[in-house]
């Protein structure tokens, strides 16, 4: 596996890309679904979607005990409030009466990496009762805690998944390795949960350092979809004022993910950085043959049209397809 990787990051961008198109064709239909998830507001001139669909709930609110370098809870701050379960309750029952499609459950993070969730469990089930299609950002799981989850019948868990020890302590100041990170895919998998999770391309301040380990772990423990997203430097946080991540470094990632799980689906999630590289990043995913993408540029979706795709829109999270 290493030879091969060492390969792939030697080979030609176009050479691989067209590799990938090849095994994306012969594998996933002729389409791409847009996600514009409601949190944010999203006009082309294409699609506009509707505030009500889909929310995102905090447990933590924006406490966060990591502070990571490339967060600093700022990403906490867009969410719902429900540091009780009686809130989450409460706010459960107004999102289902508003028409909300669906929901992700997230918060900051202890320090062990996990997002406490315990006290949530029978009041995430409550969700699903009511209809909603719920997400719940985990962090690194405990096994406990999966149980809970699987037997609430959440859709989907989301995790980040870091493939370098040295990323793991300087960004997330966590004292972990990636064996934690593996271990956690290893247990959503055993208990039948669909682990969808996330790779940060130049997580490590716009460095391109674990993402190959990463897919590797991924591969090997298995998932349910790949999320690709991309640092987006934000203001006041560790790494504001970071160029930004390469659209051909993106691009290349992609690709060897997809030659790598030639069968599981694929996205180019939500955080991607403005700016001309957001927009070549974008055109390698529709080259790629990704299933879904998050809050695409115009130009991207007119690619896809040109390309022959079959275009979809929704308003939930791109890794809902």
């Amino acid at each position: 596996m290493q030879q091969m990787m060492e390969r792939w990051a030697e080979t030609p961008l176009e050479e691989l890309v067209a590799e990938a198109r090849r095994l994306t064709e012969r594998n996933f239909p002729a389409e791409i679904l847009f996600a514009a998830p409601s949190q944010k507001h999203y006009d082309t001139g294409h699609y506009q979607n509707r505030r009500e669909a889909f929310r995102t709930v905090s447990v933590t609110g924006s406490a966060c005990a990591l502070q990571c370098e490339h967060c600093g809870t700022k990403v906490l701050e867009g969410m719902l409030t429900a540091r009780t379960p009686e809130k989450l309750a409460e706010i459960g029952a107004a999102l289902s009466d508003a028409g909300v499609e669906g929901v992700l459950i997230s918060g900051g993070c202890l320090e062990d990496g996990s997002v406490p969730l315990e006290r949530f469990l029978e009041d995430i089930a409550e969700l699903k009762k009511k209809g909603l299609k719920v997400l719940v950002h985990t962090g690194i799981v405990r096994r406990e805690v999966a149980r809970g989850l699987k037997k609430a019948g959440v859709d989907q868990i989301l995790l980040d998944i870091i493939g370098d020890n040295d990323t793991i302590r300087e960004v997330y100041h966590l004292k972990r390795t990636t064996e934690a990170y593996r271990e956690a895919l290893r247990i959503l998998r055993e208990e039948g949960l669909a682990a969808v999770p996330h790779v940060v391309v130049g997580l490590h301040f716009g460095q391109i350092r674990g993402e190959w380990e990463a897919l590797r772990m991924i591969r090997e423990e298995g998932a349910a979809q790949l999320v690709i997203v991309v640092l987006q430097p934000l203001p006041g946080t560790g790494m504001a004022g970071l160029p930004a991540v390469q659209g051909d470094q993106v691009g290349r990632i992609l690709a060897v993910a997809r030659i790598m799980m030639p069968e599981i689906p694929i996205s180019l999630g939500c955080a991607k950085p403005a700016g001309p590289e957001k927009q070549r990043m974008e055109q390698w995913a529709v080259e790629v043959g990704v299933q879904s993408m998050a809050y695409p540029l115009p130009e991207t979706i007119r690619h896809a049209e040109e390309r022959g795709l079959r275009v979809r829109f929704h308003e939930q999270c791109c890794s809902v397809l």
